[in-house]
């Protein structure tokens, strides 16, 4: 007797592009956003998850950022679920306490029987930048050759206001990659028009990016529009760029944004947007709002526009998550050669993590191209 497949395949199971991306992971040797700033309080402990992988991200009372495992050597509860006394994790349970480097330092209770263990669990690297904690899941002796993305825009005295926003969407991180670089979807954006009128003018990969770029109106909402100096900026094209695992744009170097992804498992994905202007025009006025004011213009502008945006975007991408479980053997039709261009980038980074870390060869390629198109 026949019977269904339970649910999308696996890895290794996919026959085609989409299938196999959207069960690939993301290769843990680099730096990721996980988390803002503002929200991790001196003396605080919370879960963040990379790609099924539960980590304690906690800030001593002196204001530092440590990482390590989210497990109790002794009977395996979340350290999350503890308190941080001093720059010392504590699980709640027994009280056993670790320090920054992972190792037991002490306990609430008498070691019956024995002296304390020698126990250490595994520590992260651990770096802030641009209001973004950003940690190193993979192997530590890379971290140091791995760079976060420099914005030298957001360095320095003149650096450009920024406020980031960050979202968790129940869908799969290549969902959120096409999302964001796919100017095809202008209709689901109706309302606020961040752009119009797309057409692709560049498909490129070089290496490990895919270089995209669109004719197309820039910020021509009935408010957005308001704040765009065009006088200033071209507002007629837009650069992007698949700079894998990251995702920025540009527009005439005026207008930029950065999504870092965070692949938590198959159908869970936190996104960290960062979004920063040259300038702003006073709306109505031939005038630029002074830097001192960006920043609260920022906070507003997330509030009321940029975050009721691209919260458009997350109901998307949960309706596509869904339908993805549900029709995953459907024929797939894909007509943006950008949206195929960033899948194969990222089934094949995850080939190439699995590959090294098995000590295998590389696969021959081929499913990554199998449904090239509306044809396949």
């Amino acid at each position: 007797m026949n019977t269904a497949p339970a649910g999308p395949p696996g890895f290794d199971e996919a026959v085609n592009l989409r299938q196999k991306v959207r069960a690939a992971g993301m290769d843990p040797d680099y730096w990721y956003a996980v988390e803002e700033v503002r929200n991790i309080k001196p003396g605080s402990v919370v879960e963040v998850v990379f790609w099924k992988r539960s980590i304690a991200l906690f800030r001593s009372e002196d204001g530092s950022f440590h990482a390590m495992d989210n497990r109790c050597a002794h009977r395996q509860l979340k350290l999350s679920l503890g308190q941080v006394e001093g720059c010392r994790l504590v699980c709640a349970y027994h009280g056993w306490k670790y320090d920054p480097d992972g190792r037991l330092a002490e306990t609430a209770h008498e070691m019956l029987g024995g002296s304390m263990p020698n126990v250490a669990l595994r520590t992260y690297p651990v770096k802030v930048r641009y209001g973004l904690i950003w940690l190193f899941p993979g192997n530590p002796e890379r971290a140091q050759s791995r760079r976060i993305p420099d914005i030298p825009e957001l360095e320095g005295k003149g650096r450009w206001a920024c406020v980031p926003l960050s979202f968790t969407w129940s869908a799969h991180h290549s969902m959120v990659i096409d999302n964001v670089s796919d100017f095809t979807h202008a209709w689901l954006h109706r309302r606020y028009r961040p752009f119009d009128g797309a057409v692709l003018t560049r498909c490129e990969t070089v290496g490990d990016d895919v270089h995209v770029a669109y004719d197309t109106s820039v910020g021509r909402g009935r408010f957005s529009g308001m704040f765009v100096d065009r006088e200033r900026v071209d507002t007629n094209s837009m650069k992007l760029c698949y700079q894998y695992p990251y995702q920025w744009s540009n527009t005439d170097e005026a207008i930029k944004h950065w999504c870092f992804v965070l692949p938590v498992d198959e159908r869970t994905t936190r996104a960290f947007f960062l979004f920063y202007f040259k300038s702003l025009k006073v709306p109505l006025l031939p005038i630029r709002f002074p830097r001192l004011a960006m920043t609260t213009v920022l906070k507003i502008s997330n509030r009321v526009l940029i975050g009721p945006l691209l919260s458009q975007d997350g109901f998307a991408l949960e309706a596509e998550q869904e339908g993805y479980e549900r029709h995953f053997n459907a024929r797939p039709l894909e007509f943006n050669p950008a949206v195929r261009a960033f899948q194969n980038v990222t089934v094949r980074k995850w080939q190439e993590y699995l590959a090294r870390e098995n000590g295998a060869a590389m696969p021959a390629p081929g499913l990554t191209t199998a449904d090239g198109g509306a044809d396949a």
